[in-house]
C-alpha cells in the first residue's frame, strides 16, 4: 500500500453514524484543505486539492480517476470508490466542483471520510 505525504491539513468532520469500507484497496483518496503550516507561506491559506502527493486543480480529477482505473484490473476498476477527505472548514463549493468532475469521469461511487462521534 502506498503512503501519501499530506501537504494539506485535514481535520475530518464528525458523524454519528459511520460505515467502514471493507476493501480499502479499492479506495482512491482526494484530500481537500489548507496547505500545511510549513508550506503555507508559499501556497497561501486557501483550501487546495491534493491528489496523491501533490496539489492539483479540479481539472486534474478526470485524469486522476483514469490513472487509478488503469492501475487496477478491469473488475476492480468497476468497484473503485473515491473518498473525499476534506477539512471541516472547507466550503461546499470546492466539494461540489470535485463531485461534478467525478461525474464527468463517470466515477459515481463517492465516500465522505468522517470521524465517529461517541455518544
Amino acid at each position: 500500500m502506498r503512503e501519501i505525504t499530506l501537504v494539506v491539513e485535514v481535520r475530518l468532520p464528525e458523524a454519528g453514524e459511520v460505515q467502514k469500507i471493507q476493501r480499502k484497496n479499492l479506495v482512491s483518496y482526494i484530500y481537500v484543505g489548507k496547505p500545511t503550516k510549513n508550506i503555507r507561506a508559499t501556497y497561501g491559506d486557501e483550501p487546495r486539492i491534493q491528489l496523491n502527493d501533490s496539489f492539483a486543480s479540479v481539472d486534474d480529477i478526470g485524469e486522476f480517476v483514469a490513472q487509478e482505473r488503469e492501475a487496477r484490473s478491469e473488475q476492480e476498476a468497476k468497484q473503485l470508490i473515491n473518498s473525499i477527505k476534506a477539512d471541516t472548514d472547507v466550503k461546499m463549493g470546492i466539494i461540489t466542483d470535485i463531485k461534478q468532475e467525478l461525474r464527468k469521469a463517470q466515477s459515481y461511487k463517492i465516500n465522505y471520510a468522517t470521524r465517529r462521534v461517541l455518544q
